[in-house]
Parts: structure tokens; C-alpha cells; sequence
């Protein structure tokens, strides 16, 4: 639940306050209501929590600007809802604790994570974009061990505790200033900083708990896709560490350009030429489709550049409705005449 106060005021600063200054603010206010100095003080742990919310959206550029529009209202529609629990805090903030607090503010960092996000591009040509296709993607990425099953150790054991550090990834030494409050961490050298090691490490991955093979998947290219856009594929990318969800896959779309259609927004445009007679008398030519041909009729008197639409035969967007076809016509002149057409064009141009 967001708090309704104004977050600039929480931590009492300006709205013109630096980086610097709400760091500076809430490493202060943060010592002050840290439940550790205030144990079975709810008060303090509201405000604690209070403070800890404000300084996520004013320490962030895209929260504090929407912050900055639109206040609470805008923090929440962009997907953020405050802390649950102090529990919630320590993990986001475990850098700035780490300075002054302990090492249990490092808990997360053996708790499960979720694997890396994996980027591939791929070419298709306009009409796929356009009308939609099936592509197949063949690339390298990790995937679980089978041997281990993800645990790197030999035999699929579990990995054990890091004696040095306690399982918390970091070491920590106690300062003497105020009753050994503070303190200073560093990645424990044992386990680099996974806070679990294994014994005897897995002879099939080495003890990494994933191996690289290649993989295949289909890839449904929606219609409407326009060149650059990026098409996601939830749990496609690298495994997860400790039992944590794969990452996701990112395709960047490149769309090759057409030999005569050309794309504004939903619509196509399409140049057609047309004889000087049929534009002057009207009559009706065939133009070529997304999905085949259609005929156009010509009106009287068109005139070279003139823009005419055919309903419908555009691009079928996501969402919104199907587009047009534009076909702007250029009007053409033959080279040579017969000597009939020369006299033709004689009276005509004396009748004008």
C-alpha cells in the first residue's frame, strides 16, 4: 500500500534535491528507524518502510519523473506498490545497508534468481511482417545441467553452506564507532559471492550447473510487425541460478523492403502508372495486393500523382483496425504515336 504523504517531504528534501542529496537523506533517516535500533517498535518500522518507499521512486529517474507528473497515482500505474515488509527492503537496498549494517542484508543474493535475458535479431521479408509468419531460431544457449540438474555439484549433491561467510556472499568486519554498528563487507573469497559451495563439482559442467547446447524454436511473427520492433519469449533465455526461473528471449525484427510496396503506418502504398487515355476517359486497371490482385477503378480526368484508395487491403495491426492501400498514379505519355493518333490529338488540341 503507497503512502499518501509527499515523498520529497518524507525525506526532507526539495523537489530540486540531487541524487547525492536523497542518498544522503535517506542513509540518514534509514539509520535513525532501522528496526534493528528500534526492536518491537511498529512506529518505527512504518516509518522505516515510509522512507524506504520514497527514496525507490525518487532514487529511480523514470519513477521520480512520473512521480514528478503525475504523484502517487503514476508510481502505481507504472507497476510499483511499495514494500511489504522490511524483508523486501533489505533486498533492494542491500548496497547502500551493506556500508553501515551487517551481513544478513546479503541474504538475497543465495536466494533463488532468475537467469539472464538472452538478444537475437531476425529478417523477415515485408509481406511476412505484414500478413504474419512462422520462423525457426537456431542458436547456443545454457540450460540446466541433466547430470547435476543445476546444482554443479557431482552427483547432483546440494551445495553446502559457505563456511566462510555463513552463506551470505559477503564477510563483514565490525567497526569499533558506535558499539560495532558499523561495519565493513567485502565478497567472501571462498565462494566468490554465492554464499554455497560444492564438494567434488560436477565432471559434466564443471560445477556451473549448465551446460551450452544448440536449440531450436518456432517463432510466430504477428501481423502488423513493423521493422525494429522486439518480440519477447518468456522463459527462453538462460537458466535461473538456484532453482530460479529461466530468463527471457528478445527478438529485434528487421523487415526488408518490398520491391514496390511501401508501409505508412497500417496502410501500403502502392505506385501504379496509368495510360493518358484511360486517365482522361476513366476506365479500370488491376493493381497487385498483400494477398493478390484487385481491380481499381480509374475515374474521368485523373490526374498524374492523384491518390486513390482501396479499402482493406492494408496491414491487419495487433490491435486496431485493418488498414488501406493507397495507390498514387503516375500518368503516362507513349514515345511514338501512329500518324491516325498524331491527327487525333491535333483536332483535339484545335477543339479545346
Amino acid at each position: 500500500m503507497l503512502s499518501n504523504k509527499d515523498y520529497y517531504e518524507v525525506l526532507g528534501v526539495s523537489r530540486t534535491a540531487s541524487d547525492d542529496e536523497i542518498k544522503k537523506a535517506y542513509r540518514k533517516l534509514a539509520l535513525k528507524y532501522h528496526p534493528d535500533r528500534n526492536q518491537g517498535n511498529k512506529e518505527a518500522e512504518e516509518k522505516f518502510k515510509e522512507i524506504s518507499e520514497a527514496y525507490a521512486v525518487l532514487s529511480d529517474p523514470e519513477k521520480r519523473k512520473t512521480y514528478d507528473l503525475r504523484g502517487q497515482a503514476g508510481v502505481r500505474d507504472a507497476g510499483f506498490e511499495g514494500f511489504a515488509n522490511v524483508d523486501d527492503i533489505y533486498n533492494q537496498f542491500g548496497d547502500i545497508f551493506g556500508d553501515f549494517f551487517g551481513r544478513r542484508y546479503y541474504a538475497s543474493e543465495t536466494a533463488a534468481e532468475p537467469g539472464a535475458d538472452l538478444r537475437t535479431d531476425i529478417t523477415v521479408t515485408f509481406i511476412e511482417a505484414a500478413l504474419g509468419t512462422e520462423k525457426e531460431l537456431r542458436f547456443k544457449k545454457g540450460t540446466v545441467c541433466p547430470t547435476c540438474r543445476g546444482t554443479g555439484a557431482k552427483g547432483g549433491a546440494p551445495p553446502k553452506v559457505c563456511p566462510a561467510c555463513g552463506g551470505s556472499g559477503h564477510v563483514v568486519k565490525r567497526g569499533a564507532k558506535a558499539g560495532g554498528f558499523f561495519s565493513v563487507s567485502s565478497v567472501c573469497p571462498k565462494c566468490h559471492g554465492s554464499g554455497r559451495i560444492v564438494g567434488a563439482p560436477c565432471p559434466t559442467c564443471g560445477g556451473a550447473g549448465a551446460t551450452e547446447k544448440p536449440v531450436t524454436i518456432k517463432l510466430h511473427v504477428p501481423p502488423g510487425t513493423s521493422d525494429g520492433d522486439t518480440l519477447r519469449l518468456r522463459g527462453q533465455g538462460e537458466p535461473g541460478v538456484h532453482g530460479g526461473p529461466p530468463g527471457n528471449l528478445y527478438i529485434t525484427v528487421h523487415v526488408l523492403p518490398h520491391e514496390y510496396f511501401t508501409r505508412s503506418n497500417s496502410d501500403i502504398i502502392y505506385e501504379a502508372e496509368v495510360d493518358f487515355v484511360t486517365a482522361a476517359l476513366g476506365g479500370e486497371i488491376e493493381v497487385p495486393t498483400l494477398t493478390g490482385h484487385a481491380k481499381l477503378k480509374i475515374p474521368p480526368g485523373t490526374q498524374s500523382g492523384q491518390m486513390l484508395r482501396l479499402r482493406g487491403q492494408g496491414i491487419k495491426p495487433p490491435r486496431g483496425k485493418q488498414g488501406d492501400m493507397l495507390v498514387r498514379l503516375l500518368i503516362t505519355v507513349p514515345k511514338k504515336l501512329t500518324k491516325r493518333q498524331e491527327e487525333l490529338l491535333r483536332e483535339f488540341a484545335a477543339a479545346r
